[in-house]
């Protein structure tokens, strides 16, 4: 079964950057979709950025021009790379790919600071 690995979350102050990296440990489908999502507390899991395949990406509105997505189809990862932080993308982000089957990662926590 495939899992997916995050890396990169921490502790920074408000208009700082982090690099949240996944990596998935097998193969998974040809034509699929990775991604991110995020949880605060209190809050619903909502969708941060995805990105296709073929490099098409969704942006959640309130990251758009902040946050960038990319993807190593050979490697199976995808990166998120955050700049200009606020303290309400304060959240639990998880990793997230779909193809015949849907996989989540087991979260990494991204806490900024005011």
């Amino acid at each position: 079964q495939v899992q997916l690995v995050e890396s990169g979350g921490g502790l920074v102050q408000a208009g700082g950057s982090l690099r949240l990296s996944c990596a998935a440990s097998g193969t998974i489908g040809s034509r699929s979709v990775m991604g991110w999502y995020r949880q605060a507390p209190g809050k619903q899991r909502e969708l941060v950025a995805t990105i296709t395949t073929g490099g098409s990406t969704n942006y959640a509105d309130s990251v758009k021009g902040r946050f960038a997505i990319s993807r190593d189809n050979a490697k199976n990862t995808v990166t998120l790379q955050m700049d200009s932080l606020k303290p309400e993308d304060t959240a639990v982000y998880y990793c997230y790919a779909r193809w015949t089957v849907v996989r989540w990662g087991q979260g990494t926590q991204v806490t900024v600071s005011s």
